[in-house]
């Protein structure tokens, strides 16, 4: 079994991410209790796409998140490091989305190439954070957006400790059922767990250049989207 360390070595993660994509969505929506199609509705609607615009989905993994923002009628790019991933992906066929290869530290396009990014429960496994989120915004055009799903923590601190439960106890074994490689879960709870909260993640925004900064929390905070604007 595969599962990187909180180092975020970019080969670990890729391998991980290889490992478990035959069945990641429906460990994610066993794992979500099936919010995981609420948060994607979520982020389409955040990102307010319009026909023919076009929109990066880094770290789109199978696709999934993808296929639910070309229903809009965009013109989508899903991006992802893992290829076990883009391979499930591209067998799903979904309709108006290109798949490609890439590294979110150092991003396949020109500058400026889309209209709006967007990124799903990718960014706290990238290497540097903050690097990764230049990268978004150099290849954003003037006044296009960014949409960031993350996991954050959640606001009322009764639900915080039994999320933090779930995350650390149930989370691993729950997955041990449904996923093929458990393991990889127990890194994905850690992760989860180290990430900044919704303040925090906010100041790296602002510092990687992004303006109008703001999020709303989801499933009370479980989940955060957080939006930005490229004033370039």
């Amino acid at each position: 079994m595969t599962r990187a360390t909180l180092d975020k070595d970019p080969g670990e993660v890729s391998a991980m991410f290889d490992e478990v994509a035959a069945r990641y969505d429906l460990t994610n929506a066993v794992l979500s209790l099936g919010q995981d199609r609420g948060w994607r509705r979520a982020v389409t609607a955040a990102l307010d796409l319009r026909p023919g615009e076009r929109v990066l989905d880094l770290a789109a993994g199978t696709a999934t998140s993808s296929a639910a923002l070309a229903r809009t009628g965009a013109r989508v790019v899903g991006c992802d490091f893992s290829l076990g991933m883009l391979r499930v992906g591209a067998r799903a066929q979904h309709r108006g989305v290109d798949l490609v290869a890439g590294d979110a530290l150092r991003l396949p396009f020109a500058d400026g190439a889309f209209d709006a990014v967007t990124i799903s429960f990718g960014l706290r496994n990238t290497a540097d954070a903050d690097a990764a989120l230049a990268e978004m915004r150099r290849v954003t055009r003037p006044g296009g957006r960014l949409v960031v799903c993350e996991f954050s923590h959640p606001t009322w601190r009764p639900f915080r400790t039994v999320y933090v439960n779930y995350l650390m106890r149930a989370l691993p074994a729950v997955a041990t059922r449904v996923s093929s490689d458990p393991a990889a879960y127990v890194y994905l709870a850690e992760s989860i767990r180290a990430w900044p909260d919704q303040a925090a993640l906010s100041t790296h925004l602002q510092r990687s250049g992004w303006a109008d900064v703001a999020w709303r929390d989801l499933t009370g905070g479980i989940v955060a989207l957080h939006r930005g604007t490229n004033p370039a």
